[in-house]
């Protein structure tokens, strides 16, 4: 058999093809109907069968279980999803990415094929590309992605070498399916084989696409490539946790919930593994009429679909009841670092963009939240601050609110390079809207750092002088403290609805920002009497009146927040 560098080469192109193809189809849809899917992860996720079944509807949609586990592991980070639910979603998931095997099955190897029609559907979608909606840039995205995937399957299908010339190769591969007692090492070596083959090609879709085409090239035997399909399922949760090693702890404990389900399936599948690709055979020759895949290479694909969809819903509902206890072995597993109260860490964006603009926006949100805690935290420092009347003490405060202030200005300026980056694809009107209202966001938090700061020098200025505030001046300061943490509270709801800004409580943070205005105004009012007095402590009265100051312009800057987010600053 003559098969050469270039014939090598054509296979590998075809494969790019096929993955170029799905690539661009599974992020046109992501675009369409992204902010959709985070909502419905965000709603249908009450108990842990509404959670598969978000999970199987998502990843059939966007025809990727990996785009799916982003989305799950943002919402659990923002608290949106706990582990439990974020499990249940991931098992859903792995029942959802079998209609991909289904799609190439019908469409893929059918005797009238998706590819004869795929420039059609170019012809509809190319158009698409060109309008000035961006939604509709996306289905056309879609429709060219779709295509592509099945001219590159049909490439791929022509790419490979054929065998039935060459009946010697046949039986060298032949000579593999029959390993050990009952062939149980052959059956781990396809095990191991298809693990390799998606770790390399970084995709359980494309692997499966590779085995189908091979079973239909009358390569591999039903039974091999049955087990090939498990050991796609162990690659596939492999690639997550190696991406996981560089993010945060709750990528961690999803990613490897998801290595734990998955390899419990292969272990209990691999048991029973002879008994039920026989019993999967039986039904199609018996009762399905697509004939026996053991005997037959067309059947051989039918066979396949079918395991990969069995095993994946016997799998879910055998571990369904113990979504808990993988909840539980995983955090025990995983602990969360204990860090000082002051000392930040990027969490969302510091493994860089995601797959798509729209879960780098989600990942760049989350970061946005915890950048506000961390001003909220400044707020509770000057709280203590104020009634602090040990100088050692004041000054421990002091450093400690600068030390932040200035992490947040290097958060500032990581946010704003993150969402330049996301910038650069081309978005949607809702998504570009999205990022611009985040710019004004982060700057406006960033501000609020650089004025608890100046009133730190108003205090050092304070303990330069000897001043003391007045026990009535510190009871004013911390009522005014206690009524501009309302308006953080606000700001922080607001913030956290990452799926949908519509839901931004405007009128709670308006009346919020309200409340501090009178009560400064109030404390201003009272001042001007007060400073006719003749024990009036000019010293004191400045300092006290740049302190009211500090809160009145932090307190804009917190209803500044919930302005950008409904678009008002835009």
């Amino acid at each position: 058999m003559e098969y050469g560098l270039i014939d090598f080469l054509k296979l590998v192109g075809a494969l790019g093809f096929f993955i170029y193809g799905m690539k661009v189809m599974s992020e046109g849809i992501q675009k369409v109907a992204g902010n959709k899917m985070r909502e419905i992860l965000g709603k249908m996720t009450q108990n842990r069968f509404m959670g598969m079944l978000t999970g199987f509807i998502t990843t059939s949609l966007v025809q990727s279980s990996s785009a799916t586990t982003v989305m799950v592991v943002s919402f659990v980070n923002a608290g949106l999803l706990s582990l439990v639910q974020a499990i249940s979603v991931i098992m859903g998931a792995n029942i959802g990415t079998t209609m991909t095997g289904v799609l190439l099955t019908v469409f893929g190897f059918s005797k009238v094929s998706i590819s004869s029609y795929a420039l059609v559907i170019i012809a509809i979608g190319f158009p698409l590309l060109f309008l000035s909606n961006n939604k509709a840039k996306s289905w056309g995205e879609f429709f060219i992605g779709f295509a592509l995937l099945f001219m590159g399957l049909d490439e791929l299908k022509h790419a490979v070498p054929d065998l039935s010339a060459n009946p010697e190769v046949l039986e060298f591969v032949k000579s593999w399916t029959n390993l050990g007692p009952g062939g149980i090492f052959s059956t781990l070596l396809f095990v191991m084989i298809g693990t390799i083959l998606t770790i390399i090609v970084q995709s359980s879709s494309a692997a499966m696409a590779i085995t189908l085409v091979m079973c239909n090239s009358g390569w591999i035997p039903f039974e091999a490539a049955a087990a090939i399909i498990l050991g796609e399922n162990i690659g596939t949760t492999i690639t997550a946790n190696l991406a996981a090693m560089i993010a945060n702890v709750h990528a961690k404990r999803a990613a490897l919930a998801h290595f734990m389900f998955n390899m419990f399936g292969v272990v209990w599948m691999l048991v029973v593994f002879h008994w039920f690709t026989l019993g999967i055979a039986y039904v199609m020759d018996n009762y399905l009429g697509l004939g026996d895949p053991f005997a037959q290479t067309d059947s051989i694909k039918w066979g396949l679909t079918l395991f990969h969809i069995t095993f994946n819903l016997t799998n879910t509902f055998l571990m369904i009841g113990f979504v808990n206890k993988i909840a539980d072995i995983v955090t025990g597993l995983l602990p969360a670092n204990d860090l000082e109260e002051d000392d930040y860490r990027l969490e969302y964006i510091s493994t860089g963009l995601m797959k798509t603009p729209e879960s780098s926006i989600l990942q760049a949100q989350l970061e946005v939240v915890r950048f506000s805690e961390y001003t909220e935290r400044m707020l509770n420092l000057m709280g203590k601050l104020i009634v602090e009347e040990k100088p050692k003490k004041q000054k421990k405060l002091i450093e400690k609110i600068r030390k932040i202030e200035a992490t947040t200005d290097e958060v500032h300026e990581e946010i704003a390079k993150y969402l330049l980056r996301i910038s650069t694809n081309r978005l949607s009107r809702e998504s570009s809207e999205m990022i611009s209202d985040l710019h004004f966001v982060i700057n406006d938090l960033e501000r609020i750092g650089d004025i608890f700061c100046h009133g730190t020098r108003t205090f050092a200025k304070k303990a330069e002088q000897e001043v003391e505030l007045s026990e009535e001046q510190k009871k004013q300061l911390v009522l005014l403290s206690d009524k501009l943490r309302v308006g953080f509270d606000a700001m922080k709801a607001n913030l956290k609805e990452v799926t949908s800004p519509s839901k931004v409580n405007f009128e709670t943070a308006s009346e919020a920002q309200r409340d501090v205005y009178d009560t400064v105004k109030a404390l201003n009012k009272r001042l001007v009497s007060e400073a006719d007095m003749d024990d009036y402590n000019i010293k004191s009265g400045l300092i006290y009146t740049d302190l009211i100051m500090v809160y009145s312009r932090v307190n804009d800057h917190v209803f500044n927040v919930t302005r950008d987010l409904v678009g008002q600053n835009r």
